[in-house]
């Protein structure tokens, strides 16, 4: 057993934080004494490190939970339990090769950038930045399990031959499109717009297109569940802190969230 500042010191992380993952029960600690002190076993180590992992993969701490709890799930009965952890952390450590690969590649591609800009600085002939393979490494599969968890493979798959097939200039103009709502939505919310108002709602209304111009989500494909996927997401962006960043914060991604439920609650 060990205690709960042994453990936090151990893990990089603090007290605090191990007190909290025990409050939510993604991480309880495996036995408190008389004096309320937590203390912690191996298995309870094994299950914060996948945890971290997570984390550092860029998910919530909901997220985590139902990641966790998925993945538990399918272990097989009777397997030992140290066998199923050990399987799952392979499975966590081939994801944590292939980000290793995608940021050494994104490494190499901004180094290159890098040296072709000083040399057109010092006077040497230009040479096509495209050549350079400048997008090394910037892979919208990053989040394939992650997509696949929430909505199955099939849903992957439709959507990544989506993807594709919108070519270099698609893809620019979408993330463009994407950019541009983004920003429109952050500016919304910091002049204080009614999330029921005109412009809030026109926003809806534009979010509401571009989610249903994605291949292979329920917004896109004919007979989907429009309104609950929507709905869904409109949550999902309060409660997981990588779509609230995007909108400015907590505060901003419930402005957005109170917006799109007002639309749909007046189309339903």
């Amino acid at each position: 057993m060990y205690s709960v500042q042994d453990v936090a010191k151990a893990a990089g992380t603090t007290s605090r934080t191990l007190r909290h993952y025990d409050s939510i029960g993604l991480v309880p600690p495996s036995r408190i004494g008389a004096n309320g002190y937590r203390y912690y076993d191996d298995r309870a180590l094994v299950r914060l490190q996948r945890v971290l992992l997570l984390r550092d993969l860029g998910l919530g701490l909901g997220e985590i939970a139902r990641v966790l709890d998925a993945q538990d799930a399918r272990a097989e009965r009777g397997e030992a339990a140290e066998q199923a952890e050990a399987r799952i952390l392979e499975h966590h450590l081939e994801l944590l090769r292939q980000e290793q690969q995608r940021v050494s590649a994104q490494i190499g591609a901004v180094e290159r950038t890098i040296a072709e800009l000083h040399a057109r600085a010092g006077g040497e002939e230009r040479r096509d930045l495209m050549s350079q393979n400048m997008f090394d490494g910037f892979d919208h599969t990053q989040y394939r399990e992650e997509v696949e968890e929430r909505w199955g493979a099939e849903a992957y798959r439709r959507s990544d031959r989506w993807w594709r097939e919108l070519g270099a200039e698609g893809q620019r103009a979408w993330k463009d499109r994407v950019a541009r709502l983004t920003a429109d939505w952050i500016a919304a919310a910091e002049q204080g717009e009614d999330p029921e108002g005109a412009v809030a709602q026109s926003l809806a209304a534009r979010h509401v297109d571009w989610l249903s111009g994605i291949g292979g989500t329920p917004a896109h494909e004919p007979g989907g569940d429009l309104v609950g996927y929507v709905s869904g997401l409109a949550d999902m962006y309060v409660a997981d802190e990588r779509f609230a960043r995007n909108y400015g914060g907590a505060e901003g991604a419930a402005f957005v969230r109170d917006a799109l439920l007002a639309y749909l609650r007046d189309r339903a």
